[in-house]
């Protein structure tokens, strides 16, 4: 039986912290936090980091950067960076919470584009098969007794454990959203773009910038923007930059300059008037529409 449903909580701007924050890694039962917080996670983000949650029991409510999120075990749940997310569990609830800097994640899988196509964005698996579920469950206990161990190669066998974890996650994803079929040329483009735009939408660089990391002409770059999400290279960047603020403008007590600074502006009133164009409010109209649930930030 669910417990009665409970406002979800905001909480200032900030990286959650772990226990061990010089390790590889940081792992611990779901339990753990839940019962801490009383089973419901307030919202907030990680910064350069990912989140692997692996439920065994119970359901999880909530959203994902404004969306709604709702899963009964066995369920997945992988937290992006940067995405502003906050839950509440059942209390019968039970499983697994490992969390990773996106730098090593990057390492561990060699570069790997799939890994920016693939984890590079929060998602949610529900209804696990039983042999998705089985090898999940098994990879995370060998995370746990690694983490909670003290032998030779603990770092070395942890990090396996979480290479293996990350490719079983973007098989898993792949198999749902694409079944066997991999992308298209021009797919991959965009995708590999779009993983670009986020490491450095905040440094105002030039289409040509990000044309040139990937090899092609701007306008082939843009041009294939266009064929496949109907918008151009220069529109999905400001959309991530809009993003950005509007995450920033409902869930940080910053000040609108303090905003426009975070993600690159230098003069806060250019960046109201961009951001009045591209969303249709002012930042502070947009806050007061965001405060009464009238607008999300996703």
């Amino acid at each position: 039986m669910k417990p009665a449903a409970t406002p979800l909580l905001l909480v200032p701007f900030r990286e959650v912290r772990h226990e061990q924050p010089d390790d590889c890694l940081h792992y611990e039962p779901v339990a753990v936090r839940g019962q801490q917080m009383d089973w419901t996670i307030p919202a907030h983000r990680h910064d350069g980091l990912h989140q692997i949650q692996f439920l065994e029991a119970g359901h999880i409510e909530g959203t994902v950067d404004g969306q709604p999120v709702q899963a009964d075990a066995p369920a997945i749940l992988l937290i992006a960076p940067g995405s502003v997310h906050g839950f509440r569990h059942t209390h019968d609830t039970a499983g697994h919470q490992l969390t990773i800097p996106t730098a090593t994640l990057q390492r561990l899988l060699g570069g790997d584009h799939l890994a920016d196509i693939g984890l590079g964005n929060s998602f949610v698996l529900a209804a696990l098969a039983p042999e998705a579920r089985a090898e999940c469950a098994a990879l995370f206990a060998m995370v746990a007794r690694e983490f909670r161990g003290h032998g030779a190669g603990r770092v070395p066998a942890l990090l396996a454990s979480a290479t293996l974890l990350a490719v079983l996650l973007m098989r898993l994803r792949g198999e749902r959203i694409g079944k066997v079929q991999a992308p298209g040329a021009r797919d991959a483009l965009v995708q590999r773009y779009l993983a670009l735009t986020e490491q450095h939408f905040r440094e105002h660089r030039p289409l040509s910038f990000y044309a040139e990391a990937l090899g092609v002409t701007p306008d082939h770059l843009s041009r294939t923007c266009r064929n496949v999400t109907r918008e151009s290279a220069l529109q999905l960047l400001h959309e991530r930059l809009m993003l950005e603020a509007r995450r920033l403008l409902a869930y940080t007590p910053m000040s609108v300059a303090e905003v426009a600074a975070a993600i690159g502006y230098q003069d806060p009133a250019y960046f109201s008037k961009f951001f009045t164009r591209a969303v249709g409010h002012s930042p502070s109209g947009y806050r007061a529409l965001a405060a009464r649930g009238v607008k999300a930030p996703g």
